[in-house]
């Protein structure tokens, strides 16, 4: 990673990208203050992170040290020259966080899913000049997400930055929480202004797979990356399997692939000029062949209305959608993708055969 001092959502870097590492819980003084010396020692750490509170799904787990644990990160922090980030739930935490001088805080996905507490946090920093960093929802929400941001700028919050850490789904995957690539890009394009780092530990929910979405993350040119780390992860009090040791992040780090955000001489920009025009050609062409495939399914829902068939052929559906789905397969495009498609333009073809079959306007 190439050393180019940069200010991100308010806090300085040592880089282009903002790293932000710590363990999931402070659980000891002792545990705490060591893994932020380790971390230092790497000298790719912006921010230490831990958590204080921690929101827990089943009752009787370990919920956290509670406020005695700010005083272990603000003082390991102020050891290392480094500021120091918390979770906050609700505005006795922010208060709290605030008066033993914490220098970020951040709202988990599961406060960013409720208004209410967003706002009660917000009501609180009234005022007050603190980076504050905003995770994803729980669920796939863009507007929640972007309404939490909002609600945190009616206030007076300036520095605010955007943590991607993926969505629950009930959906098997290899991924603790879906990373749902699409969301983040989506919100950056709504609120471009607002920095967007990536918290793989929380996607993955397993170490094996850090380097991966770090390195993707990247890729989509996110700002930054949460990542918790341990001094000796298998025995952490909460999430074990996703925290590495501090030598390991660094590691991880140094592997990761920086690439630019855009064409950086003439002969990159002509190349990439020359591919989007073709993009840009194949797309209108592909855009006017579903409109044509939209007024073949108009002539087909007049064809059923006159002769009383049914808008729906299950196993004429069927018979589409797997031989489609073998031919784009071969051509090597991915199943998910081709399946979202055929999906998509079947219910726009049933939706324009309704409309023709019942005589809508609009539907």
């Amino acid at each position: 990673m190439t050393n180019s001092i940069q200010n991100i959502g308010g806090i300085p870097t040592k880089s282009e990208k903002l790293i932000i590492s710590g363990p999931c819980s402070a659980e000891t003084e002792l545990q705490v203050r060591e893994t932020v010396l380790r971390l230092a020692k790497t000298q790719k750490i912006d921010v230490i992170r831990a958590g204080i509170w921690k929101p827990r799904t089943r009752p009787n787990a370990f919920e956290g040290v509670g406020r005695v644990g700010l005083e272990w990160l603000v003082n390991a922090g102020k050891e290392v020259g480094l500021p120091v980030a918390v979770e906050v739930a609700n505005a006795q935490h922010v208060n709290d966080a605030l008066e033993s001088g914490v220098d970020i805080l951040w709202l988990g996905a599961r406060t960013t899913v409720n208004p209410f507490s967003v706002q009660e946090i917000a009501n609180a920093l009234e005022g007050v000049n603190i980076p504050v960093m905003v995770k994803n929802p729980i669920n796939p929400d863009l507007e929640l997400w972007k309404g939490a941001i909002e609600r945190l700028q009616l206030k007076g919050v300036k520095n605010i930055i955007a943590i991607h850490r993926g969505f629950s789904s009930y959906q098997k995957s290899i991924y603790r929480n879906d990373p749902m690539w699409e969301i983040p890009i989506q919100l950056k394009l709504k609120l471009p202004e607002i920095p967007i780092i990536c918290d793989p530990s929380h996607i993955t929910g397993r170490r094996d797979l850090l380097s991966l979405v770090s390195q993707k993350a990247f890729d989509l040119d996110m700002s930054g990356l949460m990542i918790e780390s341990h001094i000796t992860p298998d025995e952490a009090w909460s999430d074990a399997a996703q925290q590495i040791k501090p030598e390991v992040l660094n590691e991880l780090l140094e592997n990761l692939v920086l690439r630019n955000a855009s064409a950086t001489s003439l002969e990159q920009l002509g190349f990439l000029e020359k591919m989007r025009t073709q993009i840009d050609t194949l797309d209108e062409e592909i855009i006017q062949l579903f409109a044509k495939r939209m007024e073949v399914a108009k002539v087909i829902g007049q064809f059923k209305k006159d002769n009383k068939i049914t808008i729906l052929q299950t196993e004429r559906w069927k018979e589409i959608y797997n031989a489609r789905k073998e031919m784009a397969e071969k051509l090597g495009l991915s199943v998910e993708f081709i399946d979202v498609l055929l999906t998509t333009i079947h219910q726009e073809s049933i939706k324009q055969q309704n409309k023709v079959m019942n005589s809508l306007k609009d539907l």
